[in-house]
């Protein structure tokens, strides 16, 4: 059977995939995994979504699915995801739930399991998740159903630990916010503001439909449109369940995650809080990431793509800074998770206290062309044991030498081998991309 859980929690069309049936279950086989069992105390589960249509549907399965298993269940509605994962570490829950497809089209939805403390699982502890769900457990009955509660301050309660883990305020700060219509629709412009920044929020009425329809993270034109019709000194982007931001300066020039990552990185080295001057990075981050870090003293770690490999490492290593390209970025030392809401005000803390623009900033990366091809191979496994690919790569590598980079990565879902290269200038990224895409072609 295929693995249930994918590199982001549980992904499928609401109602079709993810089922209701399915919720249940999972929901009952996670508290049984990632509940006590030595009658310590009664298990409690943190339970939040996004404001997609079938996420009521699904929220009440996963808590009647928690209750079944004797979990007490506090449901706090709406939530970014950064936010529910930080209100189980907060409230001492046992595990939390958020139900989101996080920048997917609306008729999809998600599940998104954490354990104590507000982290994501391991491979191992998700695949003991998926063996319970064929061994049905004793179910309590009486006293020892669980109970649901709503806690009504969820917001507040997150928005104050936001407010406590930036350095300085945002006043004086024009910023607008594309909420993606999303998790973050309430949340983000009241942190904003209560930091002291004047915010203009758009796609900041969800009806459950319009979610990431058009705005949010993967559709920046209504962004870069409203900061240049605000005369804002800049925007901030995120997806819907708001756990990745990127940025627009005050140009419209789009700041992806990688110039997140640099700002943020000399921010912490200068305020002693980079530990070992590391920071984490996937195999994706571009190249002009590595050589404006190598410039400033700052060494990077690379790991394979996912949040979840950026954060295996930064836990395992003890760093303080880590994220993708996409606008995941990880401060362990403020957040279990990538928090779009706080990389946004971290970022935006650096821009008052510097004086600076945002574009001045993110200017001390140089952003190489990056040229990714998709190819459908009939075999993975023989493009990466091909001879000729082999040579093929070691060819433009060569003729590139330091001013390029070529990374050849086989998706994990599809028979697809996916051809990235970066070069000084887009047509000789495009030439080069093009000629391996048909070496991996012909060797599959």
């Amino acid at each position: 059977m295929a693995r249930l859980f994918g590199t982001d929690g549980i992904r499928g069309l609401g109602n079709r995939d993810l089922t209701p049936e399915l919720a249940l279950s999972v929901a009952a086989a996670a508290a049984a995994v990632l509940a006590p069992r030595d009658g310590s105390h009664r298990p409690v589960a943190v339970v939040g979504r996004d404001p997609r249509a079938s996420g009521e549907m699904l929220q009440a399965a996963v808590c009647a699915g928690l209750a079944s298993a004797g979990a007490d269940v506090l449901q706090v509605g709406v939530l970014p995801t950064p936010g529910v994962a930080h209100l189980v570490g907060a409230l001492n829950a046992d595990l939390g739930v958020m139900i989101s497809a996080s920048h997917n089209p609306m008729p999809d939805n998600g599940i998104k399991i954490f354990a104590a403390g507000g982290h994501k699982l391991d491979d191992v502890v998700e695949d003991a998740i998926e063996a319970a769900l064929a061994q049905p457990a004793e179910r309590p009955i009486g006293a020892g159903v669980g109970r649901i509660y709503d806690i009504t301050d969820a917001h507040d309660r997150y928005v104050a630990h936001l407010l406590a883990s930036i350095p300085n305020r945002l006043d004086g700060l024009k910023v607008v916010v594309d909420c993606a219509n999303g998790a973050a629709w309430a949340a983000a412009p009241q942190a904003y503001r209560e930091a002291g920044a004047e915010v203009i929020a758009i796609n900041a009425l969800p009806d459950g439909e319009n979610i990431n329809d058009g705005c949010g993270s993967t559709h920046l034109e209504p962004l870069r449109a409203a900061v240049l019709a605000e005369g804002a000194d800049l925007g901030i982007a995120h997806d819907g369940d708001a756990d990745r931001c990127l940025a627009v300066d005050a140009a419209g020039e789009v700041i992806d995650g990688d110039q997140i990552m640099a700002v943020l990185a000399l921010a912490l080295r200068d305020s002693g809080e980079l530990v070992d001057d590391t920071m984490v990075v996937t195999v994706m981050s571009n190249l002009g990431l590595h050589l404006a870090m190598r410039d400033a003293g700052v060494k990077l770690r690379s790991t394979a793509v996912g949040d979840r490999y950026v954060l295996e490492e930064l836990r395992g290593a003890g760093l303080a800074l880590g994220g993708e390209q996409s606008g995941h970025v990880v401060l362990p030392g403020y957040a279990t998770t990538g928090d779009g809401l706080l990389t946004a005000m971290r970022l935006m803390a650096r821009v008052v206290a510097t004086g600076r623009p945002l574009a001045e900033l993110a200017g001390v990366m140089h952003r190489l062309p990056q040229v990714l091809v998709n190819v459908r191979v009939a075999d993975k496994a023989a493009v990466a044991g091909s001879a000729s690919v082999g040579a093929a790569v070691t060819q433009v590598e060569t003729e590139l030498g330091d001013t390029g980079r070529v990374l050849l990565r086989p998706s994990g879902t599809e028979q697809l081998v996916r051809v990235m290269v970066e070069a000084p200038t887009h047509d000789l990224a495009q030439s080069c991309a093009d000629r391996l895409a048909a070496v991996v072609s012909a060797a599959s």
